[in-house]
């Protein structure tokens, strides 16, 4: 079995940590010419931890995404010996419309993000909302006509389907399989139970895990909709079936693995070393690893993703009666219209009048 994940999490660096020279840099960047000398004075270190607080605005994996794309629009502005920053309207507009022959709606629209956001950190007022930008990313996807191609919803039949090579006592399998039997059945039946995104499954850690009779409770220190780090609860009753329990998972994995401070769940090596924090690129080889093994398949509308899993929770959620307020609550969505997106979904099913049929 080869090891989940290779990606090491990067860590943030204090906010006192800018040098006096990238502040000047930065700083001079963002204040008006006649201000940049204030980097250099008594307003230097307070500038400097301005500065490193910024770029802490988004979490370190998005903020890498945005520097891959940033590098590739730099390039290709200067392949073309045009401006990247400040980028003109026409400019962006150009690069979007040769990048659209292999990319669709959600790639474009990083591209704008990471754009905007490196704009924004130079000091530069910058929008994607510009008219131009705007005129040509709608007709490029017109011309596209690509269907979004939303995450799969994984319900509770989806991950029995997807446990069921693992058996009902993974702890009878032979040697590093049974580890990693273990830790997939925890992260996948957590992942649903909880309505958790990717990220917010590899960052737990055993502290953040309670044991209660009744329930499990996750403390989330931050999430995609949580930036400012206010945290969430999320309780997790014990299941009715054991073989399904995401409580008893979780207890079998942590009692097993041994595991008692730090990640939760971890990268395991083909021996069945139990190594560093698993990363969302794991979690997504771990579900295509364990969708093979079951024969698991979605529809070509869709796609297999680890985003199913709080899908599915919502959309089945719905299907058995759960009122807005609640899948709402549990998903920790900002936003009610989010959140009925995923009604429309399972209403597809459930409020079809293809069922009153006598067939």
């Amino acid at each position: 079995m080869p090891p989940d994940d290779q990606t090491a999490r990067p860590e943030s660096a204090p906010p006192d940590s800018v040098p006096a020279t990238r502040t000047v840099r930065l700083a001079g960047a963002a204040l008006p010419s006649a201000l940049a000398h204030l980097a250099d004075g008594a307003l230097g270190e307070a500038l400097g931890k301005a500065i490193a607080f910024a770029q802490r605005s988004v979490s370190p994996a998005t903020e890498k995404i945005y520097d891959d794309d940033w590098r590739a629009f730099r390039a290709w502005c200067q392949a073309h010996d045009a401006p990247a920053l400040p980028a003109p309207p026409a400019i962006v507009a150009a690069y979007l419309a040769e990048r659209a022959a292999t990319l669709g709606r959600s790639g474009l629209r990083l591209i704008l993000a990471a754009i905007a956001f490196h704009h924004r950190r130079a000091g530069h007022l910058w929008t994607a909302r510009d008219p131009v930008i705007a005129t040509v990313m709608r007709g490029i996807l017109r011309a596209q006509q690509r269907p979004e191609r939303p995450a799969a919803a994984l319900t509770s039949a989806e991950l029995r389907q997807l446990l069921a090579p693992i058996g009902d006592d993974p702890t009878g399998l032979a040697g590093p399989a049974t580890l990693a039997a273990l830790r997939d059945r925890a992260l996948l039946l957590t992942g649903l139970a909880g309505a958790l995104r990717r990220s917010e499954l590899v960052a737990l850690d055993v502290e953040d895990v309670r044991f209660r009779n009744a329930a499990m409770v996750l403390r989330l220190r931050r999430s995609k909709g949580d930036q400012e780090g206010e945290g969430a609860d999320v309780v997790i009753p014990r299941g009715t079936h054991p073989e399904t329990c995401p409580v008893r998972a979780m207890e079998a994995w942590l009692r097993r693995s041994g595991i008692a401070y730090g990640a939760v769940f971890r990268r395991i090596t083909a021996p069945g070393t139990i190594e560093a924090r698993l990363t969302g690129n794991g979690v997504w080889k771990i579900l295509r690893r364990r969708a093979s093994a079951a024969g698991l398949t979605v529809d070509d509308t869709e796609r297999l993703s680890p985003h199913g899993l709080r899908a599915g929770f919502i959309t089945e959620a719905y299907l058995h009666g759960a009122l807005d307020e609640q899948v709402q609550q549990h998903a920790r969505q900002k936003s009610i219209a989010t959140t009925r997106r995923y009604r429309q979904r399972a209403k597809v099913v459930a409020a079809s009048p293809a069922r009153l049929l006598d067939l």
